[in-house]
């Protein structure tokens, strides 16, 4: 692949106050042959406003006819997509100068069908950033490794068209906040996953992410996709397998304490194996509420 072009996946609604920063970090690239495929899930600020007023010809609008949840969202979006590659940045992200030219190159080999990164994590609230993963990353054919550790951030995420029109089916619809995790799992049987260790993007932490606002939901689509995908060979065979389950419970158990529900979440201890996320469940069990909350945020 000489120089394909990459589709730029912006979904956004209500998000003036990041719009045109995310823009801008797209126009910033050093690999320039991409478009924006901007899809406004029927804002009702400024958003479409701030996105017409670029003149550049590779910032394609469009604005839904009906609102959706973000997977959903996104497969339309898809559809408008005209690139060889697509990349995905919410519009409260950003991407960094080579974000680009370092991923598009490991398209070369012809079995890596996504491709992520190392990425920053900004926490608005308390002015701070940090790197998200401090281990080398791994990548090839790694389903067994997301399934003990799910590492892809959506912002750093880009697959190859021919890897999602080979799996006959995008994102699924029925998920608004685990879309990608699902999608990548998917893809991760067939393909392998190429992987920048630098960081690439930065994922912003605001208070009104959609993953913190909708923790139960979160929780409701991990135990959803846990019980379906137990029946597919790949993922029941694996040796990671079991980590499906202690996944879901970790997340359960911090909602359940983080509204208030400990014994909830003490029920759900045994399901988590000794380590780390288990210590944290432990503490978020005996520390008052108030101290998990303000830490967890």
């Amino acid at each position: 692949m000489l120089s394909p072009q990459v589709s730029v996946i912006m979904n956004c609604y209500n998000g003036a106050k990041y719009v045109r920063a995310a823009i801008e970090s797209v126009l910033a690239q050093s690999y320039t042959n991409w478009e924006i495929v901007f899809w406004d899930n029927q804002s009702t600020d400024r958003s479409a406003n701030i996105v017409k007023s670029y003149s550049d010809p590779r910032i394609k609008y469009f604005y839904a006819t009906e609102h959706t949840l973000l997977s959903e969202a996104r497969n339309l979006a898809l559809k408008k997509a005209e690139g060889a590659l697509f990349g995905f940045l919410d519009v409260d992200d950003l991407w960094l100068p080579n974000k680009l030219a370092l991923q598009v190159s490991l398209f070369d080999d012809p079995k890596v069908g996504l491709v992520c990164g190392n990425y920053w994590v900004q926490n608005e609230q308390k002015n701070r950033c940090k790197i998200a993963h401090r281990n080398i990353l791994p990548q090839g054919y790694v389903l067994d490794e997301l399934l003990m550790f799910y590492f892809v951030g959506l912002v750093t995420l880009m697959i190859r068209r021919g890897a999602l029109e080979a799996s006959g089916q995008a994102f699924d619809s029925r998920y608004h906040i685990i879309g990608d995790l699902d999608l990548v799992m998917r893809l991760s049987v067939g393909w392998k996953l190429g992987c920048v260790q630098e960081a690439v993007a930065i994922y912003r932490m605001h208070g009104n992410n959609e993953s913190t606002k909708r923790r139960e939901k979160h929780a409701d689509e991990l135990a959803q996709w846990a019980a379906e995908i137990q029946s597919v060979g790949a993922f029941s065979s694996s040796r990671n397998a079991h980590f499906i389950n202690s996944h879901f419970a970790y997340i359960k158990a911090m909602n359940c304490a983080l509204l208030g529900n400990k014994s909830g979440a003490y029920k759900l201890l045994k399901l988590i194996p000794w380590g780390w996320l288990k210590l944290r469940v432990w503490a978020a069990v005996l520390l008052p509420r108030w101290v998990v909350q303000r830490v967890k945020n």
